[in-house]
């Protein structure tokens, strides 16, 4: 009797077992590595998303200095930002008698690569490759990673 239950038992062997679970380990090794790279290319769209906004927050800010519409160019400037939080906070547009302010950026971007609201910034008496800051005006922005993208350039220097 107890022979006849067994034959009408169903189940795998230690075999099929480790068949199985070899199958789902190759197939998830090669998922990782896919996920990875998915995660890394999502940042750097992230990243040139972030510079753009920026960016044309401050040349919007230089053309209307230019422009005489924010009132007297603080000396040094240059007609740039003295920092990003002006972009945020707004700037008293120079022939509104209320007082208005325009504001160029909503919010500060935050930086997906080092994941916070901390950039590199470079002014207009800085050297084109310096990662300091003179703190005379905001002419440029980068990010503080020390990473390279998947062609070798540093994101630093998008």
């Amino acid at each position: 009797m107890s022979n006849l239950r067994r034959k009408n038992q169903r189940g795998l062997t230690l075999v099929e077992l480790i068949v199985a679970f070899t199958i789902m380990m190759l197939l998830s090794a090669m998922a990782v590595p896919l996920a990875r790279h998915k995660v890394k290319q999502e940042r750097e769209r992230d990243l040139r998303n972030a510079l753009r906004e920026i960016r044309a927050a401050i040349d919007k800010y230089k053309d209307m200095a230019d422009a005489n519409l924010l009132g007297q160019i603080e000396a040094g400037t240059e007609g740039y930002p003295k920092s990003l939080d002006v972009l945020v906070e707004g700037v008293k547009l120079g022939q509104s008698a209320d007082g208005k302010k325009i504001r160029f950026l909503r919010r500060l971007p935050k930086d997906p690569m080092t994941n916070s609201y901390d950039w590199g910034k470079r002014s207009t008496q800085d050297d084109p490759d310096s990662n300091s800051w003179g703190g005379q005006n905001v002419f440029d922005v980068f990010t503080k990673s020390m990473d390279k993208a998947g062609d070798g350039t540093p994101y630093a220097e998008w």
